[in-house]
């Protein structure tokens, strides 16, 4: 079992961090995890679900809201979103007005919205998928980064897990949106890693996977291929980063051993939340790599970011509110005490 005694005694009082992927601070207050909770708390998630649900949407068989049908799918299966946020091929009546304004900017975009069932069987999500399966939505990932990195600047690809984090229908899907721009979190990312390499000529996220593998402080798991860890700037309780232990850009650049081993990491990372606090667990996590545009991309390494809300235990969260809304982000325990939690609830057979 892990414990916290080799955390810095400074780091039980009120301090501020820098995340160097955005620029911004995360507040640290670690006194404020004693304090008694008086606030909501939210219904676990029931999981009590059929194998087979005749009014799902994204069920095989099964007739969506457009009207398309999806067919008997055995393993993963992508689609065109029936209700796209970015549309593909749009032609624009006019250009966007007040141009000259500073103040009052917009300009036209496509794009395409897909979904990604990653089973189907409606009861799953990707912890309880075999081995096999959640290769295949390696795969998929994969396959979708590299056909759609072709024609757009931009391949984001991610999942909504649990009503909590918005997600409106229980099968085990994820959705790919790619753009022809790049949106604002890319568009951060992008600039802080590359004037990181030219200052420094290394990749900024290897650089901390190097150090985070030399202290081992924030380690969750790690297999030859792949390193979770709770980044030291992490905003939500148990946020991880997934990284790369090899020189990789983007997602479709992976090989077939590599692709092995980053479906036995993320099983394992989301058994090792779904044991936490004994629940299906919510989050949102999203994949990150070198835009499609034809520029260098020595100064990226590809990565995943999981952001969970759940704070205490399966029924209370952490809210972006208040000062996190007007101010900057702001967490109560500190993220050394999160890795160890998170390391006592890997599985067995990991720890």
């Amino acid at each position: 079992m892990s414990d916290n005694k080799n955390i810095s005694p400074a780091m039980d009082q009120p301090h501020r961090r820098l995340n160097p992927l955005t620029g911004q601070h995360i507040l640290v207050s670690p006194h404020r995890a004693k304090r008694p909770w008086l606030g909501q708390k939210d219904e676990p998630e029931s999981r009590n679900l059929p194998n087979h649900d005749p009014d799902c949407y994204l069920c095989p068989r099964n007739e969506r809201i457009g009207g398309d049908k999806n067919p008997d799918y055995q393993s993963t299966y992508v689609f065109d979103n029936d209700f796209p946020a970015i549309l593909d091929e749009i032609e624009y009546s006019e250009e966007p007005q007040n141009t000259q304004n500073p103040l009052f900017q917009s300009e036209n975009i496509t794009g395409v919205c897909k979904v990604i069932c990653f089973s189907p069987d409606h009861n799953l999500t990707l912890p309880k998928l075999s081995i096999t399966a959640m290769r295949a939505v390696v795969d998929s990932w994969c396959d979708e980064s590299q056909k759609l990195g072709a024609k757009y600047q931009w391949v984001q690809i991610f999942e909504n897990k649990g009503a909590m984090m918005g997600c409106s229908n229980p099968h085990p899907h994820g959705q790919i949106w790619a753009t022809d721009f790049l949106p604002d979190e890319a568009q951060n990312e992008d600039d802080r890693q590359r004037d990181y390499f030219t200052a420094y000529g290394r990749a900024m996220l290897t650089d901390v996977a190097e150090h985070e593998l030399g202290q081992k402080e924030r380690i969750v798991t790690q297999n030859d291929d792949w390193l979770v860890l709770v980044p030291y700037w992490a905003e939500w309780p148990f946020e991880t980063l997934l990284l790369p232990r090899f020189p990789v850009a983007r997602m479709d650049q992976l090989d077939e051993s590599q692709r092995d081993n980053l479906a036995h990491i993320v099983q394992i990372l989301t058994r090792c939340y779904d044991a936490l606090f004994g629940t299906s667990f919510p989050y949102s996590m999203g994949w990150h790599g070198a835009p499609f545009d034809n520029r260098t991309t020595q100064a990226w390494q590809l990565h995943a970011h999981f952001y969970p809300p759940l704070l205490r235990s399966a029924t209370v969260r952490k809210f972006m509110v208040g000062y996190e809304m007007m101010a900057e982000s702001q967490r109560d325990i500190t993220p050394e005490q999160a890795a160890s939690r998170l390391r006592d609830s890997l599985p067995r057979d990991v720890q």
